[in-house]
């Protein structure tokens, strides 16, 4: 291109480009388009402020050679509209690239060209493909309003990407593409709008990744997909983030903490948050204020440290609100703001140390096969009964055992014992009619061998009534000259204890009610001995 062929903004860029002087084109006199919609046309720009995108292409591929010794090329523009499409695929641009509140007329293209650094502050475009582009010192996109999508599939930035108060629209397609990019540094997406998905399953980024006070709108779809996304350091979607349309952590790895205090995500009717198979090593934060509308599902996550819900509200009625089948922490806090509105599965999961408040329980709590290591607010046994009590369905024995163990652990027999008695009493609702009648004798008369004071209550209760009984009304001798003499007490206690003799009863013959008084407590004293033994080898069996 020969300089005589250039307008007069041209040649200032071309003249400026070898040293990599700044170029500010003159102010644009007319109302600008609204900087906080992204689908708001920019202005026309006029003629004077006009730069083509040929001008542009023939400076960063070498066009001008005539520098100096000394001579720093870069490309800093200001205040342009670029007409034109500005194609530099499968190119290398060796000059650093700052525009500022410039305006496109058309997609600028880089797939897979190689750049030091391209930076864009306060642009308007219809679009951006660098798809497979590599970018030496890193991707700057900030205070931008793009029109169309944003295209970083396998694009490797050596730096940090950069999209903080930028505005991408593409309603019912993938507004930003970043499927297996690789980021050296953070990704700052810190009040970044997208209307449409934002896809970046596969990424890698080395650093931070920022969402704080982004807004992303995707109803009915993905708003986010990062399946299998890695992050070295934070991924934090803190106050001020809100998400319509479903959020994709499956199969995440994540280096620090994952955190989403204060954020808002509304998926109704389905999953609003599915993080299935994440690995985190520290924190999963999803409380301090997090309202959720929709079902969170984090099957099979493994948390270094701490899962927090606390005072967050999720709200799923009809559904499952939350999943944690097959999840590990080390402490999970569910103290929500208020009762999860819809179920809450736990099965299979490992909590660590709970933290849970009654006053916020779900209704439908689902607790098989889970275990935890510790309660941090054990609770009295008979509310704690309650707890497991709430899933629908039959009988299930791991709660419980699960429930006496940590009791145990911390020494209270007493509460682990009620929990079991419980269990008892749980398991024989299920039972056959006849069952259930032997289970209610045992319960009543040593509490399944899990009270063992009752037994001896009866027993002294049923002794000193026969012992009064006979006492007033002494029971023939069988063989007058050979009987020993009557002692109430002893023959008493041979009726109830079938295991000794003290040459009482066979000695002694009641008739009418004492015959009939006898018959009752050698029955009696069956039972007892039946349930006593039962109970003996369930507490031998735990052992």
């Amino acid at each position: 291109m020969h300089p005589d062929e250039l307008s007069a903004d041209e040649r200032r860029l071309w003249d400026a480009y070898p040293q990599g002087r700044p170029v500010a084109l003159p102010a644009d006199p007319t109302p600008s388009a609204d900087p906080a919609d992204p689908q708001d046309p920019p202005d026309p720009a006029p003629p004077d402020q006009v730069i083509r995108a040929e001008v542009v292409a023939a400076l960063l591929l070498g066009a001008h050679t005539a520098n100096a010794p000394g001579d720093r090329p870069a490309l800093r523009l200001t205040g342009a509209r670029i007409t034109g499409r500005l194609d530099l695929g499968f190119t290398d641009i060796t000059a650093p690239v700052h525009l500022t509140d410039c305006r496109f007329d058309e997609t600028p293209l880089l797939r897979a060209a190689r750049t030091r650094e391209l930076s864009l502050t306060g642009c308007a475009l219809p679009g951006l493909v660098a798809d497979t582009a590599q970018i030496d010192a890193g991707l700057t996109l900030t205070h931008c309003r793009l029109t169309g999508p944003l295209v970083l599939d396998r694009a490797q930035i050596n730096g940090d990407l950069d999209l903080r108060d930028t505005a991408i629209a593409h309603p019912g397609g993938e507004a930003i593409s970043a499927v297996h990019a690789q980021v050296s540094g953070n990704a700052l997406c810190a009040d970044l709008a997208v209307e449409g998905t934002f896809r970046l399953s596969g990424a890698c980024v080395d650093g931070e990744f920022d969402l704080e006070g982004a807004r992303l709108r995707a109803p009915g779809r993905h708003a986010l997909d990062a399946y299998h996304v890695r992050v070295g350091e934070d991924f934090t979607c803190h106050p001020g983030f809100s998400a319509e349309g479903r959020l994709i952590l499956s199969g995440a790895t994540v280096g620090a903490a994952i955190g989403f205090c204060g954020a808002r995500l509304s998926n109704p009717g389905d999953i609003a948050l599915e993080a299935v198979d994440v690995t985190v090593a520290r924190n999963f934060d999803l409380g301090l204020g997090l309202t959720v509308d929709g079902a969170v599902k984090l099957d099979g996550t493994h948390v270094g440290t701490e899962l927090s819900f606390r005072a967050a509200e999720l709200t799923h009625p009809g559904g499952i609100a939350l999943s944690l089948r097959a999840t590990r922490a080390r402490d999970t806090d569910l103290r929500t703001r208020r009762p999860v509105e819809g179920t809450v599965d736990a099965r299979n999961a490992h909590l660590g140390t709970l933290h849970d408040n009654p006053v916020t329980w779900p209704a439908d709590l689902r607790l098989a096969d889970t275990t935890y290591d510790g309660l941090a607010f054990p609770l009295p046994a008979t509310e704690r009964i309650g707890w497991l009590r709430r899933p629908p369905g039959g009988y299930l024995p791991q709660p419980y055992e699960q429930l006496a163990a940590t009791y145990r652990r911390l020494g209270h027999e007493d509460e682990a014992r009620t929990v079991l008695l419980a269990k008892q009493r749980h398991r024989r609702t299920g039972l056959p009619a006849h069952t259930r009648l032997w289970g209610h004798v045992q319960d009543f008369s040593v509490g399944y061998g899990y009270r063992p004071l009752r037994a001896g209550l009866w027993l002294l209760a049923l002794l000193a009534c026969g012992t009064l009984y006979f006492a007033l009304h002494t029971p023939a001798a069988l063989e007058p000259g050979k009987a020993p003499p009557f002692n109430a007490v002893f023959y008493t206690l041979d009726l109830l204890v079938p295991i000794i003799t003290f040459g009482q009863e066979p000695a002694f013959a009641p008739r009418g009610t004492g015959q009939w008084l006898s018959y009752a407590l050698i029955a009696a004293g069956w039972i007892l001995a039946t349930t006593v033994t039962a109970g003996i080898t369930r507490a031998l069996s735990r052992q």
